[in-house]
């Protein structure tokens, strides 16, 4: 069936989703990417350009935006969308703007050219996250368009530096204006509700129902200095090397949480092996290609990522410096601590470059569900999972203000589609019928249009 056709009705089938929609999520996500939000780090971004437009399409819609900055061209959007039911909880729904570097050497088109061509858009922020902030901008202006109310207020959130530390995006607002978010409880963002096509035909969405904790390492060794032709067994080098060593070949234990024990246990129910949280390596073995989403996430882990020291061949340095990327599972933290002391030894001492709290949310709540139901809805006989995600979100950010956070940015994917590389990777585009899927199954669950229907 073609996207086109999948019009979501309420129960007079008066169309939500129309053609205008169809068409303005693949325009406004061509115009985003276009918009270069490269994100450099280290305060080195500008997303003013990109806020402006999502400003622009919310005020024509009569959705009033706020655009909010910490720094000059650090923008971001806030507005409320107002819901039939004061009393209810609102529920935040956020996507950020930067986008992460792109040479445009590597690429078979521009990184920030915004082409459409073979049925997708290409560019930088196709997937990360553009694409979802275009679905979003569609929906809420077909609502505006049918004279459509959510059920719950919906605060919509685009923000800046999401892709290095939030200091000028999420976490400015958290800090600065938490008077916008007062009544969210619930907030839905990236990285789930993909599809993935695993074995003998399984058709999966696993939607992210926690997050892994950022723990990013500066490793310092101390050593004595002298020239590099006399023995000296105070080589701040040799003592880094030894702990970046001990590091990148530990083997973490597993430690399963709630959200990950029960992605073991639908997928084992799905593949018709028995779950064996005991032995989760070997039940891993037995989930075919669905385990790539899962095996991360069911340990701590850290890797060595970057090395400083010495100025001179023949010059032992007096320091060494190491950076690790570490990731923490919830409840993991002592565990962390713990072995990162004994890692590192007596020489070598270790402090966090940045440290992320570690999430994770209910996969029985009703939000869940209807997230479950909408999509499956729309694609029959697939089955939705929830997972946890290896890496963080902004969701981190806003879980200050106690707002559970998923991931939940629905794409309907073609077999073959590798959704992961395209994460910071090179030729970053995204189907345009998984944007009009997506816009189909958004509508459906922030509208409540599965209650409407059988109200």
């Amino acid at each position: 069936m073609a996207e086109r056709s999948m019009t979501s009705t309420r129960g007079t089938g008066a169309p939500v989703v129309d053609d205008q929609a169809l068409d303005e999520v693949v325009r406004f996500t061509s115009d985003l990417i276009r918009l270069d939000t490269t994100n450099r780090g280290g305060g080195d971004g500008n997303e003013r350009a990109a806020a402006e437009y999502v400003a622009e399409r919310l005020a024509e819609a009569g959705i009033e935006p706020a655009v909010l900055e910490k720094a000059p061209g650090r923008s971001n959007v806030v507005a409320r969308i107002p819901g039939t039911d004061p009393s209810a909880d609102a529920l935040l729904v956020h996507g950020h703007l930067d986008v992460v570097p792109a040479q445009a050497a590597d690429w078979t088109v521009h990184p920030f050219s915004g082409e459409i061509r073979d049925g997708a858009v290409w560019g930088r922020g196709a997937i990360d996250m553009k694409n979802t902030d275009a679905m979003v901008l569609a929906c809420v202006r077909a609502w505006a368009r049918a004279g459509r109310r959510p059920p719950r207020d919906i605060v919509l959130a685009f923000t800046a530096d999401e892709e290095d530390s939030a200091a000028y995006g999420a976490g400015y607002l958290v800090a600065e204006h938490p008077d916008l978010f007062a009544d969210c409880t619930e907030g839905i963002s990236e990285s789930g509700a993909y599809t993935v096509h695993a074995d003998n035909g399984l058709r999966l969405y696993p939607v992210a129902a926690g997050e892994r904790g950022t723990a990013w390492l500066e490793l310092t060794a101390e050593g004595r200095a002298g020239h590099g032709s006399k023995i000296n067994h105070e080589n701040a080098v040799v003592h880094l090397a030894a702990a970046v060593t001990r590091i990148g070949e530990h083997r973490w234990p597993v430690h399963l949480t709630a959200t990950v024990e029960a992605a073991l246990t639908e997928l084992a129910a799905l593949y018709g092996v028995p779950a064996d949280l005991d032995d989760v390596d070997a039940l891993l073995d037995r989930l075919g290609t669905a385990a790539a989403f899962v095996r991360p996430t069911v340990r701590n882990s850290a890797n060595p990522t970057m090395l400083q020291a010495g100025y001179k061949v023949n010059v032992i340095p007096g320091t060494a410096t190491g950076y690790v990327d570490g990731r923490i599972l919830p409840g993991g933290q002592d565990e962390f601590t713990a072995t990162m002391d004994r890692l590192t030894g007596p020489h070598v001492h270790w402090d966090y470059h940045h440290h992320e709290v570690p999430l994770e949310a209910p996969v029985d709540s009703a939000s869940f569900a209807a997230m479950r139901e909408a999509l499956e809805h729309f694609d029959p006989g697939a089955r939705v999972v929830p997972f946890c995600m290896s890496g963080g979100t902004d969701a981190k950010q806003f879980s200050r203000l106690g707002i559970t956070g998923y991931g939940f940015s629905p794409l309907r994917l073609p077999p073959g589609f590798d959704y992961q590389a395209l994460f910071h990777g090179v030729d970053e585009h995204v189907p345009v019928d998984a944007l009009h899927f997506g816009v189909h199954v958004l509508d459906r669950f922030l509208r409540g249009a599965a209650g409407e229907e059988t109200a």
